[in-house]
């Protein structure tokens, strides 16, 4: 499990990183075609809304990091994930959310997010 768990924290990191949220083709390696999110904001969004929305998103020059990251092997190939994310944008305030993202192992042996949801911390 701990090397799942090392796996899947390196998967969300890559989803932290500007190139990554700025290519419509590295998200793909990493979303599920049935992905589906609920934003801070409360939104509900679709791979397709992610692929077309995130790569033109002035966030992404922003820094996050995540902490407290713990996975949990849920049933063979569906793994839930949940860690806290600080985002830190120039001449903004930080934003701390609470994370979750379900993963799971496709057909083609690659570990992808089917869903995710971030909370705003007060």
């Amino acid at each position: 499990m701990d090397d799942l768990q090392a796996h899947l924290k390196d998967l969300e990191e890559r989803l932290f990183d500007p190139t990554v949220r700025g290519s419509r083709q590295m998200l793909v390696e990493l979303l599920s075609a049935e992905f589906r999110e609920i934003g801070s904001s409360g939104r509900l969004v679709d791979l397709e809304d992610v692929l077309t929305g995130l790569p033109a998103d002035p966030e992404n020059i922003a820094s996050r990091t995540l902490g407290d990251f713990h996975a949990l092997l849920l049933s063979d190939g569906i793994a839930l994930v949940t860690y806290r994310a600080t985002r830190a944008s120039p001449g903004k305030p930080t934003v701390r959310t609470l994370r979750s993202s379900i993963w799971r192992l496709e057909a083609d042996g690659k570990w992808r997010m089917i869903f995710h949801q971030g909370t705003l911390m007060r």
